[in-house]
């Protein structure tokens, strides 16, 4: 009998699993720390195949980063379900924010943490999937907040604002949550809904906050 023949991988399946131990890798130890020796051997393949595949530890780098932020993205819609009371919608969205990036920590290392400081193109990159969740969310919120006031003249400005501070106070809770044992996806997300909800809730009643007279 002749020799058992391996069956050799699909190049997009070996390129996942390169990326994985990337994210790995990078989220872990920083961009400036890791390797591609040490990257390749996580992910049991030669260096020069790495190179073969993703060309450089910067292309390699951007692939995570771009996986990662489609992946994240993709998890944040497909937990909300249109139809649903705004408040509904909103929590379904941050848990599934929170569930994501509690379960993919070394991913949202990637996004949050690696990304924004190793280079502009490495920032751009997150900036152009931070923009689509930010539109998401102001999405969600001008259509519950112009149901509710039945105006379709609310401003989207201020409500984009809303949007902006939202994502930017989900950002800091999940790494904090993540850097924090024991508290789970669900208390963060009900962390950020007590704090944003009596707000927006108020919003959507037509009981804006109005700031004291003066400068």
């Amino acid at each position: 009998m002749g020799a058992v023949k391996t069956k050799r991988m699909p190049r997009a399946v070996r390129e996942q699993q390169m990326l994985d131990a990337a994210v790995q890798i990078f989220g872990q130890r920083g961009y400036m720390a890791a390797s591609m020796d040490e990257i390749a051997e996580h992910a049991g393949v030669s260096k020069p195949l790495v190179y073969l595949y993703l060309n450089s530890k910067e292309d390699l780098f951007t692939a995570c980063i771009r996986r990662e932020a489609a992946a994240l993205t993709a998890a944040v819609r497909a937990g909300v379900r249109p139809g649903l009371p705004a408040d509904r919608q909103l929590w379904d969205g941050l848990r599934a924010f929170f569930a994501y990036t509690a379960e993919h920590p070394d991913g949202w290392s990637v996004l949050h943490l690696q990304a924004r400081t190793h280079g502009e193109g490495f920032a751009a990159e997150v900036a152009t999937m931070r923009e689509e969740i930010v539109a998401f969310v102001t999405e969600l919120i001008v259509v519950a907040a112009r149901e509710a006031h039945r105006d379709p003249d609310l401003p989207r400005r201020e409500v984009a604002g809303l949007a902006e501070a939202l994502v930017g106070a989900a950002e800091s809770l999940a790494t904090w949550a993540n850097a924090s044992p024991g508290t789970t996806a669900r208390q963060a997300a009900a962390t950020l809904m007590n704090f944003a909800w009596a707000g927006l809730g108020d919003l959507m009643d037509g009981r804006p906050w109005t700031p004291p007279g003066g400068p």
